[in-house]
């Protein structure tokens, strides 16, 4: 089976396949950095890290690009109210969103262009819309003409008053068009600016992904991906000034959007005030919990967000962690392989949720496999099919401790192996102390056919 994605521009199932045979290009609309991310703001990171392992597999050469927004008017206004110049901000929250990505085991991306390191291609690529027709200057702003290009609205399938009627237009008396958007705005002595034909400004939002995209994956790519809240006016605008602004070619192939997060029944967004940052979620629960919960849905589904949703996916993780220890003294395969099976379920569009479940089969079956050629073969699909979702590659040990250090689990242990004892000696008394003793410190035990095992609360 060929790879199959959902491409949100034909609104259809499609074979995927690179252009280029030798190099496969994805860019992903990264964070703007002015703030700690909310979860919702990491589950396109996660789904499209994905899918960029398994393009490698399918593809060999990806280029896979996931920017970072550094000149916004929120990271001025951020700046301005903490009295600090504006690197502090982003800086700041730049390497936050680096780490706390990397504890949800989201790999770094081949490339991370900043929109500060590309303000000369933004600005060539401004001249060139404006030569063509397509943008003009109007009081130290320039904007892209809306009407001037036919294909506007083509991905979000809505008509010009629709579009506008639905997003916040800014109103301007140097508009041509209350749609029109803005590609370069004038900065005052207070904020951060640079040197243009039109005066020392700073780019519009949508031109600086469109120029980063084509200075480092070229006119045309593979997939661009994105959350569907960006779908428009973001994506829309990025279609709109890339294809004009390079005779017409099309900017990407293939559009691929993760759908919103909601929490009690509503989407999550600051706007709201109903974030829950993965700042502080990584530090309340294990880090592979909250990246379980974010593939347990479709990509292109809701997926609703809840602290129930996080304490099903550690109590899986425990049932799967439990049984890879249970398995620990069987030889691993080397390296780990996916199964086809799951391969073939990443095929039909990413379909995480049917690789958990077939994860879960797995599993099942181990624990009741007897020979060691079932147990060793269980074990290898387990670890490889985990590996497919960047799950399950821990030490069982280490997923048990939660952070506690070895001499801690070796106490519990010692006192697990004295309550066996107790039990032997029929002295049920101290074994019933021994396991409430252990309960009151959040260990819980669980007597299975394998011996007793435990693990944290």
């Amino acid at each position: 089976m060929s790879l199959q994605l959902f491409n949100s521009l034909t609104r259809q199932v499609e074979a995927f396949a690179p252009s280029d045979p030798a190099r496969t290009t994805m860019y992903v609309c990264g964070p703007t950095v002015y703030n700690y991310v909310h979860i919702g703001n990491a589950r396109g990171p996660v789904v499209f890290g994905v899918l960029a392992d398994l393009l490698r597999r399918r593809f060999g050469n990806v280029a896979y690009a996931r920017n970072i927004t550094d000149v916004d008017d929120k990271i001025n206004a951020a700046a301005r109210e903490q009295g600090v110049p504006i690197s502090t901000i982003t800086d700041r929250f730049a390497a936050a969103y680096r780490d706390d990505m990397a504890a949800l085991g989201v790999r770094a991306p081949d490339l991370e262009p900043e929109a500060t390191a590309h303000i000369a291609q933004i600005i060539a690529m401004i001249e060139r819309l404006i030569a063509a027709g397509h943008a003009y200057a109007a009081e130290e702003h320039v904007l892209f003409a809306v009407a001037s290009f036919d294909g506007y609205g083509k991905l979000s399938r809505r008509d010009t008053e629709d579009m506008i009627a639905g997003a916040r237009v800014d109103v301007a008396p140097y508009k041509r068009d209350p749609g029109d958007f803005v590609l370069w705005k004038p900065s005052s002595d207070d904020l951060p600016g640079w040197d243009s034909p039109w005066g020392r400004g700073r780019p519009g939002w949508h031109i600086e992904c469109s120029a980063m995209a084509a200075a480092h994956l070229g006119e045309t790519i593979d997939i661009h991906a994105g959350g569907v809240d960006l779908q428009f006016p973001h994506h829309e605008n990025e279609i709109a000034q890339s294809e004009c602004a390079h005779g017409g070619r099309p900017f990407a192939r293939f559009w691929l959007h993760n759908g919103m997060l909601n929490f009690s029944g509503t989407k999550m967004s600051k706007s709201l005030g109903n974030i829950q940052k993965v700042h502080d979620l990584v530090r309340e629960h294990p880090p592979e919990a909250l990246r379980y919960a974010l593939l347990s849905a479709h990509y292109r589904q809701p997926l609703d967000w809840s602290d129930g949703l996080v304490d099903q996916a550690i109590r899986t993780l425990d049932r799967l962690y439990g049984t890879l220890r249970d398995l620990g003294d069987v030889a691993d395969a080397s390296p780990a392989t996916i199964p086809a099976a799951v391969e073939a379920m990443l095929d039909d569009d990413l379909n995480t949720p049917q690789v958990l479940a077939e994860i879960a089969r797995i599993a099942g079956e181990a624990r009741k496999a007897e020979s060691p050629t079932d147990k060793a073969r269980l074990k290898a699909e387990l670890l490889g099919s985990g590996l497919a979702l960047g799950l399950l590659q821990q030490d069982p040990a280490a997923w048990f401790a939660r952070g506690a250090d070895a001499g801690d689990d070796d106490r519990i242990q010692s006192l697990v192996d004295e309550r066996n004892g107790a039990k032997k000696a029929r002295d049920f008394a101290r074994a019933d102390a021994i396991r409430q003793q252990l309960a009151d410190e959040g260990v819980l035990l669980e007597d299975t056919p394998q011996g007793v095992r435990w693990r944290r609360a």
